[in-house]
């Protein structure tokens, strides 16, 4: 491989180790990004969960070429500000949604929390945006997460439709976004959730979280049931929340 390529690469690579292998973090990359019509500009970071450790770029590289990256989603994260130096500094982990984040469904407020707390991390000045890509349908995927809207829509909530597809409530996992959060930042954080679990998952994690931002909006007939079912079962909290 050329020299000058390697020369461009190799110093935003990171290596960071994982309980489930090796994670490899690429970036920073300017990703300027439209917001209510105003151009803000984030740094963006992917990563790559490997078997095994890979000691030189080459390696890693040949690895890419040699499998089929593009069936496998590679989660990322979006940086704003000096993140890594902020005296206060915004966190949203977000799982993704491929019909609330792409398509603008409104069966549940997806969409809403991933525009509005990109908008809320901007506004600070300093925070991250971690896109989990393997998170889909409450860690369900994509597929079950379709059977299991078949379900809703014959009267079963978001639990129980999952439950009887064989599956627990929510089986996401935040281990290696927590250990890339803690690469880019050890300072505090204020964390943007209504899901005990994340801010719990960060806190046993030894991440200092000094505050829970609440995130709470876009409430309509078509998603009021999906958001009463995250008050009343799945134990989601904070001000601003719907009716109940």
């Amino acid at each position: 491989m050329e020299t000058n390529i390697l020369s461009i690469l190799e110093p935003k690579i990171q290596h960071v180790k994982s309980d489930r292998g090796e994670i490899y973090l690429v970036g920073p990359i300017n990703l300027p990004v439209n917001l209510e019509e105003e151009t803000f500009l984030f740094r963006w970071y992917c990563w790559l969960l490997c078997k095994e450790e890979l000691d030189r770029l080459e390696s890693i590289i040949e690895k890419l070429s040699s499998g089929n990256l593009a069936e496998m989603q590679q989660s990322s994260v979006l940086v704003y500000g000096d993140f890594e130096h902020a005296e206060e500094a915004y966190v949203r982990m977000h799982s993704i949604c491929h019909t609330g984040d792409i398509f603008g469904s409104k069966r549940c407020d997806c969409g809403y929390q991933l525009h509005q707390s990109m908008k809320m991390i901007a506004d600070k000045g300093a925070g991250a945006l971690f896109y989990l890509a393997n998170h889909e349908g409450r860690g369900i995927g994509l597929f079950s997460k379709a059977m299991a809207y078949l379900l809703q829509e014959q009267g079963y909530d978001t639990v129980d439709a999952n439950l009887n597809l064989g599956f627990v409530d929510d089986s996401r996992n935040y281990g290696d976004a927590i250990r890339v959060l803690g690469m880019l930042r050890t300072k505090p954080v204020k964390l943007i959730t209504n899901n005990p679990k994340k801010l719990t998952a960060l806190r046993e994690a030894g991440l200092h979280v000094t505050d829970r931002i609440p995130l709470w909006g876009d409430v309509s007939a078509y998603n009021e049931k999906y958001l009463q079912t995250k008050i009343n079962r799945s134990g989601h909290m904070g001000s601003g929340c719907p009716e109940q």
